[in-house]
C-alpha cells in the first residue's frame, strides 16, 4: 500500500470530481466542491482509503497538498464559474511542515482570485489544539480565502469549531437532511442551525439532498445553499447550470412569497428588483481621472470601485468635491490612487438579499450608507447598485401594501395573502391542515357588553392562536370579524388545537361580570325581543387536511374548511372537529 501511495504521489495520478453547490433561492450555482479520486484500478480509488493510507504512512500533508493542486488545476482548466470548495483536514493545517503559501501560490499561478477559494475543514479525527488551528485559519483568511466547516453535527467537535473559527459557511451533515421532509426532529435541528447562522452571519449549506421532497423541505426552512444527488452528482466535467426541473422548484416567484410568521405578514422582495447599472472605476485610477468622470456626468452621485469584477469600495461625488475644494488637496492627492477617497466599508449585498434585510444591515452598520448607496453582487461579482432613496421608497410601498392586506384590528394577514399562501402550498404540493376558527355566541356578547369589549375578545383570540403556532411553519390569517384560519404545517397540529381550546376556555371568563361568569352565561333579547339565555363565548375549530392532489385551489380549501367549522359549531362549548374523509380516501385507494 505504501508503494502504491508513493507511485500515486510521484505520477500525480489523481482526478477531480466537482459537485455543484446551489443558491436555494434561485438555483444559481454558488460554486463547486472539489472531490478527489485515486486511480480507478487501485484500492486507493476511494478518498477514504486514500487518506487513511496517507495518515498511516505520515503523508497526510503531502497528499492533501497534491489533492488541492489537482482540484485547482482542473477547476481552472475548465473555467468553471463561482467558488471552489477545497477539503482540508484540521490536522493538516496545524502540522509543523504545513506549507501555508503553497495553495496561494497555486491560486495565483492559475489566475484564480483567492476570494473564490473556500477552505472546507473536514474532520477525520478529534481536534485538540484549537489555538493553533485558529492561528492557521486566520492566516488563510489574511490571504483572502473564506472558511467552511464540513459535516456539522457529525464531526467530533464541529459545534466548537463553529464557535471558535466563525466560518463563512457551515455544511450540515447529510444525516440531518435525508428524510427531513417527514422527520420533525431533523427539521427542528436544521431550523436551529439556520437560526444560529442568521445571527452569526454564516451561510448554511445542506448536504446530501437526494429527493425532491428533501429539496422542498430544505428550501422552505430558509437554508441558503444546497448540495446533493437530486441537484447534481459529482462529475469530472460538471454542468454550469442545474436542471430545469430543480430551477423550477427553487425559482418560485419570491415577490409573491410571504414570511411564515404567525404574528403578521411581510412581503419578501429581493434587492435585485431596484438594481441600477452604474459606471465603475478600478482602484488604480487616479483621483484627477475620477473627478473628470464626475464633471462629465453631473447627475452621477457615486462610483463603485471594482477590481477584476470584485467590488472593493465606493466613491461619493460630494465627498470628493469637498476634499478637492480644500487648499492644496488637489495638488496633494490628484495624482494618487482613488483609494484615498474610497469608502472601503461600503455595504455589499447579494442580489437575492431581501430589502428588509438590507435596511437592517444599513441601520446596524451606519445610516450614512443610505447616501452612498449599496453595491449589489451575484456570486461575489459586481452587477450594479441600488440607491438609498430607491430602497426606502420600495420598503415604504411594501409596508403600505402589507398594511392594505392586513386586518387593522389584529394586524394578521387578510384574505389576499391568505389565498396566496394557500395556493403556494398547493402548488408546491405541501401537506398542511387548514383550521377554520370561529367564535360562538359572539354577536349577543357584543350587544350586551359593547363592540369595544368584543374587539378585546378578538384580539385575545389572535394572541392565543399566535402562542400555540410555530412561526416558522404555521400561518395565521384573520378572515374578518370573529373568523380566523390557521394553515398548520406543524406535525403536532392536533395537540396545538387542543391547547388553543384549553387556553381560550381559561381566558374567556375574564371578559364577563362575576354574576354572568358564575351562571355560565347571561340573558339577552333575541331579534324578536324575547329574553334568551346565552352561554359564554366559545371557540369552534374545524380542520380539513390537504394532501397531494386532493385540492387544487384556495376556493376548494375554503369550502371544505367552512364545512368542517359548521360541524364543529354543532358541538356544545369549545370544540374541535376534524374532517377524516381525506384519511379514509387514502385507506380506500
Amino acid at each position: 500500500m505504501h508503494s502504491q501511495l508513493l507511485r500515486i504521489i510521484e505520477q500525480r495520478s489523481l482526478t477531480a470530481r466537482f459537485q455543484p453547490i446551489v443558491d436555494m433561492q434561485n438555483g444559481d450555482i454558488l460554486g463547486y466542491e472539489g472531490l478527489i479520486r485515486g486511480p480507478s484500478d487501485s484500492p486507493l480509488h476511494a478518498p477514504i482509503n486514500l487518506f487513511k493510507a496517507a495518515a498511516d504512512h505520515q503523508l497526510t500533508v503531502t497528499v492533501e497538498h497534491l489533492c488541492r493542486k489537482v482540484v485547482l488545476e482542473q477547476f481552472s482548466a475548465q473555467k468553471l464559474p463561482g467558488k471552489i470548495f477545497l477539503n482540508v483536514s484540521p490536522e493538516s493545517l496545524i502540522q509543523r511542515d504545513t506549507r501555508y503559501g503553497e495553495t496561494l501560490d497555486t491560486v495565483h499561478q492559475l489566475g484564480i482570485s483567492p476570494e473564490r477559494v473556500i477552505i472546507e475543514l473536514t474532520e477525520y479525527q478529534p481536534t485538540h489544539d484549537y489555538g493553533l488551528l485558529c492561528d492557521a485559519v486566520m492566516h488563510y483568511r489574511e490571504m483572502g480565502f473564506e472558511i467552511a466547516i464540513d459535516d456539522l453535527g457529525e464531526g467530533f467537535s464541529s459545534l466548537r469549531l463553529w464557535s471558535e473559527l466563525k466560518p463563512d459557511y457551515v455544511k450540515i451533515d447529510m444525516h440531518f437532511i435525508q428524510g427531513i421532509d417527514h422527520d420533525p426532529v431533523k427539521a427542528q435541528f436544521v431550523r436551529s442551525i439556520q437560526s444560529i447562522a442568521e445571527k452569526s452571519g454564516t451561510k448554511v449549506i445542506a448536504e446530501g439532498i437526494e429527493t425532491q421532497a428533501e429539496l422542498i423541505a430544505v428550501r422552505d426552512l430558509g437554508v441558503a445553499c444546497g448540495q446533493g444527488y437530486h441537484i447534481a452528482r459529482p462529475h469530472p466535467a460538471p454542468a454550469r447550470m442545474i436542471s430545469a426541473e430543480v430551477i423550477k422548484l427553487l425559482s418560485s416567484d419570491h415577490q409573491l412569497m410571504f414570511k411564515r410568521q404567525a404574528g403578521g405578514v411581510e412581503q419578501m422582495t429581493a434587492v435585485e428588483k431596484i438594481l441600477k447599472t452604474c459606471p465603475t472605476v478600478p482602484s488604480t485610477m487616479l483621483n484627477n481621472q475620477v473627478d473628470d468622470i464626475f464633471l462629465q456626468n453631473p447627475r452621477l452621485q457615486i462610483l463603485p470601485v471594482v477590481d477584476n469584477g470584485i467590488p472593493v469600495g465606493i466613491i461619493n461625488r460630494y465627498h470628493m468635491i469637498d476634499r478637492f475644494a480644500r487648499p492644496y488637496q488637489r495638488e496633494l492627492y490628484g495624482k494618487k490612487s482613488c483609494k484615498v477617497f474610497m469608502d472601503v466599508h461600503a455595504v455589499v449585498v447579494d442580489k437575492n438579499t431581501s430589502m428588509q434585510d438590507v435596511s437592517h444591515i444599513i441601520i446596524e452598520a451606519n445610516p450614512d450608507h443610505l447616501i452612498n448607496g449599496i453595491i449589489i453582487t451575484d456570486q461575489g461579482q459586481y452587477i450594479g447598485i441600488c440607491t438609498g432613496p430607491d430602497l426606502m421608497r420600495e420598503i415604504t410601498q411594501m409596508q403600505i401594501n402589507a398594511a392594505r392586506y392586513a386586518n387593522p384590528l389584529t394586524q394578521l394577514p387578510g384574505n389576499v395573502p391568505i389565498n396566496e399562501h394557500i395556493d403556494h402550498l398547493l402548488q408546491q404540493q405541501q401537506n398542511f391542515s387548514a383550521c377554520y376558527c370561529d367564535l360562538d355566541h359572539f354577536k349577543p356578547f357584543n350587544d350586551v357588553y359593547g363592540y369595544r369589549r368584543g374587539d378585546d375578545i378578538i384580539q385575545m383570540t389572535s394572541e392565543i392562536l399566535k402562542q400555540h403556532c410555530d412561526p416558522q411553519l404555521d400561518f395565521i390569517g384573520h378572515i374578518g370579524g370573529d373568523d380566523f384560519i390557521i394553515l398548520f404545517r406543524s406535525e403536532d397540529w392536533e395537540q396545538r388545537c387542543q391547547d388553543i381550546l384549553q387556553n381560550f376556555a381559561a381566558s374567556i371568563g375574564d371578559f364577563y361580570s362575576n354574576d354572568d361568569r358564575e351562571r355560565g352565561g347571561y340573558l339577552s333579547e333575541d331579534r324578536q325581543g324575547k329574553k334568551v339565555f346565552y352561554p359564554l363565548v366559545s371557540l369552534s375549530l374545524g380542520v380539513v387536511k390537504s394532501r397531494a392532489n386532493k385540492f387544487y385551489s384556495h376556493h376548494q380549501i375554503s369550502i371544505a374548511a367552512s364545512e368542517a367549522k359548521k360541524q364543529a359549531k354543532k358541538i356544545h362549548g369549545n370544540s374541535l372537529f376534524i374532517d377524516r374523509r381525506s384519511e379514509l380516501d387514502l385507506i380506500i385507494s
